[in-house]
């Protein structure tokens, strides 16, 4: 990135430290809601943590994207929806199956991609898992509001909601790795319909535009020598006919 303050190894930047108030307030809103429940002073925590999320990216974008960044910020979404869920369940409000759920699924794709990425597979984030993250935060919102609102009638619904979304975009990514890991001149041929996160990287830090363009690079060697090996081919067939 051209004309950037910081270059892609650096951690000690503006957008980082966003991110990092954003990780240090989580066991605030988990405190919060064991020892008092929902509430105004819980939600507002939760507003913020979730009202920031976009702004630390809009600082990397102008200033420079870093891997620590793209590693923290998806990492921090998930801390605080997990936590306050979490926290939730532990007192009764909701039951511990969706937030298993939920939990499993943000778990094993962090996983699953840092084990696909070794192999030298990179997973885009899709848009979906943007939308994902925040019809979680919207059930969160929901979980803190006072009783006296009358939202949680809906909490259930909405519960269940983020849990298919959660679900689905978990097997978008399935599905992605396995396209990726199989046949990445088809991915070339055939895009995804995904975007990057705000910090232009995928969901666990690797650099999107990078990795397309080494694959890109890869697919024209590729070409290059199918060519060479054609013509060579062709070259070897008009001989033995001469021959013969």
């Amino acid at each position: 990135m051209s004309g950037s303050t910081f270059g892609p190894s650096a951690l000690a930047t503006p957008a980082n430290a966003v991110t990092t108030a954003r990780l240090l307030a989580t066991p605030v809103l988990v405190v919060l809601i064991v020892s008092n429940g929902p509430g105004w002073l819980p939600f507002a925590v939760a507003l913020g943590v979730a009202g920031t999320d976009g702004v630390d990216g809009w600082i990397a974008r102008r200033q420079g994207t870093t891997r620590s960044g793209a590693f923290l910020d998806p990492l921090a979404d998930k801390a605080v929806v997990l936590g306050a869920l979490s926290a939730v369940a532990a007192r009764g409000e909701i039951s511990w199956w969706p937030v298993a759920i939920i939990a499993a699924r943000e778990v094993s794709m962090s996983l699953y991609r840092i084990v696909v990425g070794r192999r030298g597979v990179s997973i885009p984030a899709r848009t979906s898992a943007k939308v994902k993250t925040f019809v979680q935060d919207i059930v969160v919102g929901l979980c803190l509001l006072p009783n006296a609102i009358g939202v949680h009638r809906y909490l259930g619904l909405a519960l269940w909601l983020a849990v298919l979304f959660t679900v689905w975009t978990g097997v978008q990514y399935l599905v992605d790795g396995r396209r990726a890991g199989m046949s990445p001149e088809r991915l070339e041929h055939e895009p995804l319909e995904h975007g990057p996160d705000e910090y232009g990287t995928d969901e666990y830090g690797t650099d999107e535009g990078s990795d397309s363009s080494s694959q890109q690079g890869s697919s024209v060697d590729g070409r290059f020598q199918k060519g060479l090996s054609d013509q060579g081919l062709s070259t070897a067939t008009e001989t033995r006919e001469s021959a013969g």
